[in-house]
């Protein structure tokens, strides 16, 4: 059984935000922390801080030990072999990494194609893909609501028959559930590259990067419960032995002359340097924690949270909501004609509301839908239909104050 009042016993900053008013809605940005995870980087730092790999010493072998044992959680979490997970900063970095790689592999007239709803995380490293190579970029359809065009951008795929096609699972800016696995079928069967942006999918929809069946899949750790500055990079291991190396230095070199050196095979060929220690055990303190909910009841629980957001704000008739509200992962976000919405967030945040405003990233799609940003409000399975309630009652002061 979901109890949500246990759950967000298990999230300190929730009873702190409590204590002062303040009501947290903006969990696409970045996801709370449970309790579990800030105590497992407390007690690295207090009491196991030794660097990972090549250390005889005890402290180091704890370290190397955990810290691959993180790479297996997350490996099963997402449903991939061990040496196919490479550790990053994050879903940019990521994504930079397979753009950059795939270098030598692209060529001028290659079609390289995105959607209007990237994250400009994956729109810009193509497009300085496109620079180096002479590629070409191209975007697959939106309607004025802000929702994919299924059919036409099955049919623009089969059409261009790109070499890449990189996709959101989910939108950051508008929470849009987006059908990629028929489309990553249909640029497989041409012989497309395929990666996937789970950074806002991760956490609500769990998904299986087998199932995908795409070449890359990239995500961010603080987008699901875990820490800042630590996500990570799926890539089939074929693709990864592909790719061209990211960065150099210490870790991932097997043997350095004067005159050249062997890298190692993957994951370690792409992670030079010391990494996040400390966040990368965080975060599978996150995905065991994320292990002990059932995921068909937190999918529940989240989708009976939009509905009722979504029932709520139909009773404003100045508030127009953008995206698609039937495969949504519980993100709403509206507009309201005359109003600029840093005005209406600032307002919000004076009734104490935590939303996001702005272009979320995503100015090409902003200049698709003809606004200058939106108001989001994005959920998870930390909130309650209170915190959905004092919202509602925020909007309603906030709409009477600019009247």
């Amino acid at each position: 059984m979901f109890d949500i009042d246990a759950i967000r016993k298990d999230f300190p900053a929730l009873a702190h935000h409590a204590q002062n008013q303040l009501v947290y809605l903006d969990s696409a940005a970045t996801s709370q922390k449970p309790q579990s995870v800030i105590d497992t980087l407390n007690r690295f730092y207090s009491e196991e801080n030794a660097n990972v790999h090549r250390g005889a010493h005890r402290l180091s072998q704890s370290a190397t030990s955990a810290y691959e044992d993180a790479r297996a959680k997350v490996s099963r979490f997402i449903n991939c072999d061990i040496n196919e997970l490479v550790w990053t900063k994050g879903a940019t970095e990521s994504i930079n990494l397979v753009a950059y790689g795939l270098t030598p592999h692209i060529h001028a007239g290659d079609i390289i194609l995105i959607s209007r709803l990237e994250h400009h995380a994956n729109i810009v490293p193509w497009q300085q893909l496109a620079k180096r190579t002479g590629a070409v970029i191209k975007a697959l359809p939106i309607d004025e609501h802000g929702v994919l065009k299924v059919k036409e951008s099955l049919e623009l795929i089969e059409k261009l028959r790109p070499k890449v096609l990189a996709i959101s699972h989910a939108s950051n800016a508008l929470g849009n559930i987006q059908p990629v696995r028929q489309f990553i079928t249909k640029a497989k069967q041409l012989g497309s590259f395929t990666l996937v942006d789970g950074a806002q999918s991760l956490l609500h929809l769990r998904p299986d990067v087998k199932q995908l069946d795409c070449d890359f899949f990239v995500f961010s750790a603080h987008k699901c419960l875990g820490p800042t500055g630590v996500g990570g990079l799926y890539g089939r291991y074929d693709m990864l032995e592909m790719l061209d190396v990211f960065q150099c230095g210490g870790e991932m070199v097997t043997k350095v002359t004067i005159e050249e050196t062997t890298f190692n095979p993957p994951p370690s060929k792409f992670e030079t340097g010391t990494p996040n220690i400390a966040g990368i055990l965080g975060f599978a303190s996150a995905i065991d924690y994320l292990n002990t909910l059932d995921k068909n009841e937190l999918r529940a629980y989240e989708q009976d949270l939009f509905d009722y957001l979504k029932a709520q704000l139909a009773d404003f008739e100045q508030v127009r909501l953008l995206g698609d509200m039937n495969h949504n992962i519980g993100t709403v976000s509206f507009v309201i004609d005359g109003e600029h919405p840093f005005d209406l967030a600032t307002l919000l945040d004076m009734e104490g509301i935590a939303v996001r405003h702005g272009h979320h990233c995503a100015q090409p799609l902003m200049a698709a839908l003809n606004v200058n940003g939106t108001v989001r409000v994005s959920l998870a399975f930390y909130n309650d239909k209170n915190d959905i309630d004092t919202f509602i009652n925020a909007l309603t002061n906030t709409l009477e104050m600019i009247a």
